[in-house]
């Protein structure tokens, strides 16, 4: 009997349990390891309805090009930098992601990342498991939080989760975005006159190209020697050359990075520097999220082949 299953490209797979529900629902093709990809898409590109991706994975405008018969792009993950979404929408093609769900785990490891860079958790961390505790008490003085302000690069949903957290600490808060919101913080109109007045710089603001490059040299420089960056958004708003001499050559106090320039290859003139803590973009990585981010995507898929309303579309059909 011929498989009438909706034909599904597996660009990035989600969640084992959620991957078990669309087996069973549709035939996947699975893109992420086939060994020879240029064949396979061109074997079964003109049946692919559906793909399944991430926001780390993405997908591409020239994949998009190969698939014409293309009705949906199901993405877990909030960022969408890395998916050719304007493609998608020349097309008429819906792209959905799943916002909201992994607001306060983002927040939760972005303040996590404020106070392990200021109250240098890692060296501690690094300082007993070492055994020279017994030998002397760890000398480095760490930096308090309370009353320090923090500054926030992009004051929505996930900026607002962590400037609650901020406030719980007893920080002052601060922001900078496109516009002045109707909030009780101090807004400033550049990263420029944020980074200034802010004790830790915490990014959370959109990636792509608008974003590109917005925290850089003269940023870090109006940051500065006390200062300190924390970035949960994406690798690419920061110059990670001007971050790597301004950590080197003590223009910034030090940093707290989730998210990296080419990530994983992350640069080992970053790695390499004492006051840095790293993190592998696994801000959203919980249990309780990625399984609630999995589901979202294949509800969408379920919606959009019912023919319903999609639960959380970033573009719609012109």
């Amino acid at each position: 009997m011929m498989d009438q299953r909706i034909d599904v490209l597996v660009v990035q797979p989600i969640l084992p349990a959620q991957m078990q529900q669309l087996e069973a629902a549709y035939r996947l093709h699975h893109y992420h390891s086939s060994t020879d990809k240029v064949a396979m898409v061109r074997d079964i590109g003109d049946r692919i309805r559906a793909v399944v991706t991430t926001g780390g994975k993405g997908f591409p405008a020239g994949l998009l090009a190969q698939l014409p018969a293309l009705e949906i792009v199901a993405s877990s993950g909030v960022g969408t930098d890395s998916i050719a979404v304007e493609a998608c929408q020349a097309r008429g093609i819906p792209v959905t992601n799943t916002p909201d769900v992994l607001n306060d785990d983002v927040a939760d490891l972005g303040i996590g990342l404020v106070i392990a860079a200021m109250r240098q958790m890692p060296r501690g961390h690094d300082y007993v498991r070492s055994g020279d505790w017994a030998r002397q008490g760890m000398m480095n003085f760490t930096t308090t939080l309370t009353g320090k302000v923090l500054g926030i690069v992009g004051l929505g949903r996930i900026g607002r989760e962590v400037a609650d957290r901020a406030l719980a600490l007893k920080m002052r808060v601060a922001y900078t975005g496109r516009r002045p919101q109707q909030v009780a913080f101090d807004y400033h109109a550049s990263v420029e006159d944020l980074a200034r007045t802010s004790d830790v710089l915490v990014l959370t603001c959109p990636g792509g190209e608008e974003t590109r490059g917005l925290v850089g040299a003269r940023e870090l420089a109006a940051l500065g020697p006390d200062g300190w960056l924390v970035n949960i958004a994406r690798g690419s708003v920061v110059d990670e050359k001007a971050l790597v001499a301004a950590l080197r050559d003590g223009g910034i106090r030090g940093a707290a990075l989730d998210v990296y320039a080419d990530e994983p290859n992350v640069d080992p003139a970053l790695t390499g520097l004492p006051n840095v803590v790293l993190y592998p973009h696994h801000s959203s990585g919980s249990i309780e999220t990625r399984s609630r981010m999995s589901q979202i995507v294949v509800d969408n898929l379920a919606a959009h082949f019912a023919g319903r309303p999609l639960l959380t579309p970033l573009s719609s059909p012109a």
